[in-house]
């Protein structure tokens, strides 16, 4: 494949691809400062790890159920006053979460913080869309990624140290202060993204909701976010545990492999975002692919393991994960129309949620543990993770080839 020129990004679209990666921060955080502080809220609440397991999982699916309903309605606002709207209800969950008292209240803050918090990804996906041209969003990508890894660089431990020094709810009052700030770069600095409302939309909501579902190109790109996800929700959600109890890793040094791994992410995911524009979004994906099942098979079988060596595999393993997400959001972008954007993004962001709480049911059917902690059954989670791995290859390459045909037949050569 012919490489491509990088275009520079404006001092503008510079702002905005910065404040994308600072609100994806927020929201990622606030859905992972949940796991660790569970030490706390348990014992602080009153509650059993199964009711503590239901506040963590009802954010996903009250996402999942937001992503759903917003979709119909997504393309007929100005997209900036959507993002505000989400966002604002995003703090005021995550407020709600940090003077909860007890567990109705924190799980009631849940469902509403994912209910707002997780429609943002999608709207945020859409502004890129309407704002980046498609030879650029795969750098975008790259740097609204890199939230991922500094909020485990950045964000748990300062999270951990405010509620070892104070509460579990100090993390949260200060992750909807820290939100505050990029609420009013939204309001004074984010200029209208409206474009779309210029185009003939649809009568009806949910017409523009049936219509994005039945799409057959779309449904192929929506069964494969479905089976992205999967990697990422069947091992992460057991990674301490296997690395306590069979990799033989202190829990002392568990920070340490958060750490490096995460720093190393920081830097390589705009990296990733580079390539993918300049060689091709494919490529890289297949390249991704192959990182990522060689890793996920060498992982899964692993025994007693020395820490530098983890490291190093978890490093590369997130290489191989971030080689596939960066360069497939970027070539999916391409895929709806300027009226659809919202409504895809919407779906595709609801799909990944519903799809991730799958695939955690299913892990955890799968893994047992021994009375000493040990678990037995990533050897087999590793082997359905490879599965959905080269599935979801076949069928990116499927996108692919059928954007470029349908390009070709929109600008046929002259």
């Amino acid at each position: 494949m012919t490489e491509q020129p990088l275009q520079k990004f404006t001092k503008y679209q510079s702002f905005v691809a910065g404040l994308m990666a600072f609100l994806q921060f927020a929201v990622i955080l606030d859905f992972m400062i949940m796991s660790p502080l569970g030490a706390m809220i348990m014992p602080a609440l009153g509650i059993t790890p199964r009711q503590f397991g239901m506040a963590v999982s009802a954010y996903a699916f009250s996402a999942g159920i937001a992503g759903f309903l917003t979709a119909g309605f997504a393309d007929r606002f100005d997209r900036k006053r959507l993002l505000l709207f989400f966002y604002t209800g995003f703090i005021g969950g995550t407020l709600w979460c940090g003077l909860a008292e007890s567990y109705p209240m924190l799980l009631a803050a849940r469902i509403v913080t994912g209910l707002f918090g997780g429609v943002i990804g999608s709207v945020l996906m859409a502004i890129i869309t309407d704002l980046f041209a498609p030879h650029m969003r795969g750098r975008v990508m790259g740097v609204v990624q890199s939230a991922f890894a500094a909020s485990q660089v950045l964000g748990l431990p300062v999270g951990l140290y405010l509620s070892n020094h104070g509460t579990w709810h100090s993390p949260f009052l200060a992750i909807a202060a820290f939100g505050v700030a990029g609420g009013l770069i939204i309001v004074l600095r984010l200029q209208p993204v409206a474009d779309h409302l210029k185009l003939e939309q649809e009568h009806s909501p949910l017409a523009h909701l049936f219509h994005t579902v039945v799409e057959p190109r779309y449904l192929v790109a929506f069964c494969t976010t479905a089976l992205l996800t999967t990697g990422g929700f069947m091992l992460m959600p057991f990674g301490s545990a296997f690395s306590v109890n069979n990799l033989g890793i202190g829990l002392a040094d568990l920070p340490t492999i958060y750490l490096a791994t995460g720093l190393c992410t920081i830097f390589f995911a705009p990296a990733i975002g580079r390539v993918s524009d300049k060689v091709g979004r494919i490529p890289v994906f297949v390249c991704g692919t192959a990182i990522t099942v060689t890793m996920v098979l060498f992982y899964t079988h692993l025994g007693t393991t020395p820490l530098v060596e983890l490291i190093v595999i978890n490093v590369v393993l997130f290489l191989g994960i971030f080689s596939r997400m960066i360069p497939y959001q970027a070539l999916i972008s391409t895929l709806p129309e300027p009226v659809k954007r919202g409504s895809f993004s919407s779906v595709n962001a609801a799909v990944q949620q519903v799809g991730g709480g799958i695939a955690s049911f299913v892990a955890a059917q799968l893994i047992t543990a021994d009375a000493d902690g040990r678990l037995h059954g990533m050897p087999v989670v590793g082997y359905v993770v490879v599965g959905t791995s080269l599935t979801s290859m076949a069928l990116t390459w499927y996108i692919g080839r059928s954007i470029e045909k349908r390009e070709a037949a929109v600008s046929p050569a002259a």
